[in-house]
This record gives C-alpha cells, sequence and structure tokens, in this order.
C-alpha cells in the first residue's frame, strides 16, 4: 500500500484539489461548461487523467476493463472525426493534404498499437 500511495501521491492529491475547485466553482455559481472546458484543460496539461486511468487499472480483474471500455472508443471516435473532415475537405480540393494527414493519423494508430504490444511483451521491472 506504501508503494502505491508514494507512487500516485501527486495524481491523488491532483484530484482532490480538482474535485474541491469544482465544488467550491459550482457553490458560487459559476457556469457548468466553463468548469468543464478548465477542467478538461487542467486535466490535459497535468496528466491527471493518465493517472487516474492507472488507479482504475490496478483495481482486480474489474479495472483494465473499465479502461477499455472508455479508451478504445476513443480512438474510435477520433479516426470517425478524422474521416467527416476528409470528406468536407476533398470537396473543397484539399485532396493532397488530405493524404498526408491521413497517413500521418495511420501511422501513429499503428505506433500506439505496437507501443501497446512492446509494452506488454517487454517487461519494465
Amino acid at each position: 500500500m506504501n508503494d502505491f500511495l508514494s507512487q500516485y501521491k501527486k495524481y491523488l492529491i491532483l484530484w482532490a484539489l480538482i474535485l474541491v475547485a469544482i465544488v467550491i466553482a459550482l457553490a458560487l455559481g459559476i457556469d457548468k461548461k466553463i468548469l468543464l472546458i478548465a477542467t478538461v484543460i487542467l486535466g490535459l496539461f497535468t496528466h491527471v487523467f493518465s493517472g487516474l486511468g492507472a488507479i482504475i487499472a490496478m483495481i482486480p480483474w474489474v479495472g483494465p476493463l473499465i479502461v477499455k471500455v472508455f479508451t478504445i472508443p476513443f480512438f474510435w471516435l477520433l479516426n470517425a472525426m478524422g474521416y467527416f473532415v476528409s470528406i468536407i475537405a476533398i470537396k473543397k480540393g484539399y485532396t493532397k493534404e488530405v493524404t498526408s494527414s491521413r497517413v500521418l493519423t495511420i501511422a501513429l494508430l499503428v505506433g500506439i498499437v505496437v507501443g501497446y504490444i512492446l509494452g506488454n511483451l517487454i517487461p519494465l521491472n
């Protein structure tokens, strides 16, 4: 338990601060859309979401499943948005740019998959 607390202490403190800030902001009557945007931006810059995902993934049997349920649709959503943007760009005449961006997107997704596979095959400890 001490290893867990020492490893994830920063993320736990940041999540506690974010929750306290959200409760205070809601009590003061700040718009919920502004709170959402501020929380997402703060979470992205502090990597709190990855820490939360790691903490959830540590729950035996159920944790990895919960993380997969939230992350796999996110990549599907990104890919679908890329296709819709590509359709609009092709109609406007940006065929060459669309081709290069789709190649970069596919390279990114392949890199993520290869990194995941290598990360599971080669243990760090």
